[in-house]
């Protein structure tokens, strides 16, 4: 058996809806208030998958979460129809489909007692998203309940972990011995920084890793960088960042190569592409993968092609003798108006695929089974004032339900 770089993508949610509750994510905020189209939106992410089957790429899927979250709202003592509007938007929200927040992982060959380790993420900095994590963790000990892997809970409040939208891996190939890149921040002028490195530092020692940390530039995250995957992205020998995108460049430049001589870094000048054009076009928000003759693509979304800076530089590098050799475009547009890009939609394991749960895999045949389900269930737009419909909730759940009967997980519903 070879290691194998899976991407386990999150199916989007039927409760997919703009309510503005993320500060920072600029995308998330400015569209708070607009119609969103929750069919439309998972149809999105399922081509997304398609295209990288086509791509020859080994592709998993992460389920939605039961919403409204009922029993946080029981924690709350409340429910759905005595709740305040917020407390009802936060039990509602979708965004456990960025399953780059899911959890931390780091494969077997970089941890001390060689299984892959994955620790869930806390999200505790956003009310919305501090509980998703018991939904995600009865999934994760499903899809990796085989021995070659360890699910660790998440690191404790107060210590915000982000989960791999903070983190990053580099190395010779995926099955090889790789360096791993946390960071986190400290200050991010009027947004909060998410990611502690206290919640890092503990993951890494979880994992049995020897770890760089790595602080995210403040310039970053005051400009709309929320998370590290905004701003830079990994993949095997290859480090691809804004120039702005770390606190001091230099000295973690420095240590990457000592440990990793054969590093790449690709630095996208600030003076080529801005940050601001970085944030809207989610260009480094992309996924960064290996294709079967060992060249590296980028699968970018629609906006870095309408992007006139981000796209000029593009056509320069590819025209030049850089690693990456090909960019893909996808049409995530429903994801990045509410602030999440191709690789916020999915969480990188490496491992054996026949270690892992098969109703967590998917190819073409299973992926038109989800979108059948998509098609028949999900609610075709949510409007803000229609989360007050008990109809539409009604829906919601019928269509969670219908999912998981389809693709075998029904001993979800209940956790």
């Amino acid at each position: 058996m070879t290691l194998v770089e899976i991407n386990f993508d999150g199916i989007v949610g039927p409760s997919h809806n703009y309510a503005g509750l993320s500060p920072g994510n600029l995308a998330a905020t400015k569209n708070a208030g607009a119609t969103a189209h929750p069919r439309a939106a998972a149809l999105q992410g399922i081509a997304k998958m398609r295209a990288n089957l086509a791509l020859g790429l080994t592709q998993g899927i992460l389920l939605p979460h039961p919403r409204p979250d009922r029993r946080w709202l029981e924690t709350l003592a409340t429910d759905y129809d005595r709740a305040a509007m917020h407390l009802r938007a936060q039990s509602l929200s979708a965004s456990a489909m960025w399953a780059a927040n899911a959890a931390t992982v780091s494969p077997a060959p970089d941890t001390a007692d060689g299984r892959c380790h994955l620790t869930l993420a806390n999200l505790v900095t956003m009310p919305h998203r501090s509980h998703e994590w018991p939904a995600t963790l009865a999934q994760l000990r499903i899809a990796f309940a085989d021995p070659a892997f360890a699910v660790h809970a998440p690191v404790p409040a107060p210590f915000g972990d982000e989960g791999a939208a903070n983190h990053m891996r580099l190395a010779r190939a995926h099955g090889e011995p790789g360096v791993e890149v946390f960071v986190y921040g400290e200050s991010g002028g009027p947004f909060p920084a998410r990611q502690h490195r206290e919640a890092s530092a503990a993951v890494a020692r979880a994992h049995g890793v020897d770890a760089l940390f790595v602080r995210q530039s403040d310039e970053a995250i005051a400009a709309g960088a929320f998370h590290n995957d905004v701003v830079a992205v990994a993949n095997e020998r290859v480090l691809f960042a804004h120039e702005q995108a770390f606190a001091d460049k230099a000295a973690f430049y420095a240590d990457l190569r000592a440990r990793l001589p054969e590093v790449e870094i690709v630095e996208v000048p600030a003076a080529a592409v801005s940050l601001a054009d970085a944030i809207a076009s989610y260009l480094f928000n992309a996924q960064l993968v290996t294709l079967g003759d060992g060249a590296q693509a980028l699968i970018v979304p629609e906006e870095a092609r309408a992007n006139a800076a981000v796209w000029a530089w593009l056509q320069a590098h590819l025209a030049g003798n850089g690693p990456i050799r090909r960019v893909e475009v996808v049409d995530v547009r429903e994801s990045m108006a509410n602030g999440g890009g191709p690789a916020c939609l999915r969480l990188r394991v490496v491992a054996y695929p026949a270690t892992v749960d098969p109703r967590f895999l998917v190819d073409d045949a299973r992926l038109d089974t989800i979108a059948a389900v998509v098609e028949a269930h999900w609610p075709e737009r949510i409007a803000p004032e229609d989360i007050a419909d008990p109809a539409l909730i009604a829906r919601i759940e019928g269509a969670y339900a219908a999912l998981l009967e389809a693709v075998g997980c029904v001993e979800l519903i209940d956790r």
